[in-house]
């Protein structure tokens, strides 16, 4: 165990014929007490701050493990949050060619159906011109025929006579 200020203190040593100067010891004593006194309250004072600073320094390893764990679940969020967004974009994908299929689908049997309604157009237009050509032509052929001579050369007095008399 070791010496206290107080052992220091009372300690007594025995006397000798031509010992050392008692004052001067007395004295020594007196500076080595206080020195192991400043010393043993310097070394409390360090033993509460190491206190302090190991419970401090557990503090920070208490903040450095959860931060560790907060960066592991935030690892692991954005690895799931990735994959969930591949398979997002993939199936906006599928679903998109699906559409531009089902949309150029559409698109085809629309042309098709609208080259069909151009052909019958086109039939019709013909057919058209021809009986309207035939009609032009029957009715030029009517306009050179003698018919319209003879309408010339009736005499309208005639006409209005026999008219007049029927009535």
């Amino acid at each position: 165990m070791p010496l206290t200020p107080l052992d220091i203190h009372n300690k007594e040593f025995t006397r000798k014929l031509r010992g050392y100067d008692e004052d001067e010891v007395n004295e020594f004593l007196d500076q080595v007490i206080k020195d192991y006194e400043m010393v043993i309250r310097e070394k409390k004072d360090l033993g509460e701050q190491v206190a302090q600073l190991n419970e401090r320094l557990g503090h920070f390893t208490d903040i450095e493990n959860t931060l560790n764990k907060s960066i592991l679940v935030a690892q692991e969020t954005a690895e799931e949050l990735k994959g969930s967004a591949s398979k997002e974009s993939k199936l906006i994908v599928k679903e998109a060619e699906k559409n531009a299929d089902r949309i150029i689908n559409e698109a085809l049997s629309k042309s098709r159906q609208i080259a069909i309604e151009v052909q019958e157009l086109q039939k019709q237009a013909k057919v058209f011109r021809t009986r309207l050509k035939m009609l032009v032509e029957a009715q030029l052929e009517m306009i050179k025929t003698d018919d319209w001579d003879d309408l010339f050369d009736v005499d309208l007095e005639e006409e209005l006579e026999l008219v007049e008399n029927k009535a």
